[in-house]
């Protein structure tokens, strides 16, 4: 690891790469903090919101990287997500959804759902088609990390009871 940290510092292009992502991650932060200003999550959440959605990002950038396919980046940055959610829900005695809402607007393809429409509208359906498909699939990649991620027991994340609705007692 202090190998490849040094050849990215040595070269000039590896460190215009790395001052890329640290100012990607720093947007994704600050992003991530305004939505949850836009959302009305109290004060107190708002820098755990700005890391969720940081940490995200980072997992995506990390694996898009890796396998230069956006869809798995997608689906392994939304189950961080969502499990990063579940673990500050029980940290902070909060919901879930404040902190995954948040921090999975980093990932929603939304300039996918614009060319989507810009290219349907200009006439030009294949290409339309191309975009629409690829926000499909990181739309449904992004499902299924969260679907993936809420499969795992509650116990994990460090829930001390089982819910009142769940007793056979009643």
């Amino acid at each position: 690891m202090n190998e490849l940290i040094n050849v990215i510092l040595e070269n000039e292009e590896g460190l215009t790469v790395a001052l890329q992502v640290l100012l990607q991650l720093a947007a994704a932060f600050v992003g991530t903090v305004a939505f949850s200003v836009l959302f009305s999550v109290p004060k107190e959440y708002r820098s755990a919101c700005g890391v969720t959605g940081g940490v995200g990002w980072a997992v995506y950038l990390m694996i898009n990287s890796l396998n230069h396919t956006p869809i798995i980046g997608a689906f392994a940055a939304s189950a961080v997500l969502t499990i990063m959610s579940r673990y500050q829900a029980v940290q902070f005695k909060a919901p879930t959804t404040i902190f995954l809402l948040c921090g999975i607007f980093t990932l929603v393809p939304g300039a996918g759902i614009y060319y989507t429409a810009y290219y349907t509208f200009m006439g030009e359906e294949a290409t339309a088609l191309s975009y629409g498909m690829d926000t499909i699939k990181m739309a449904v990649a992004i499902g299924l990390g969260i679907g993936v991620a809420y499969s795992i027991p509650s116990f994990v994340f460090g829930w001390k009871k089982e819910p009142e609705v769940w007793n056979d007692e009643n």
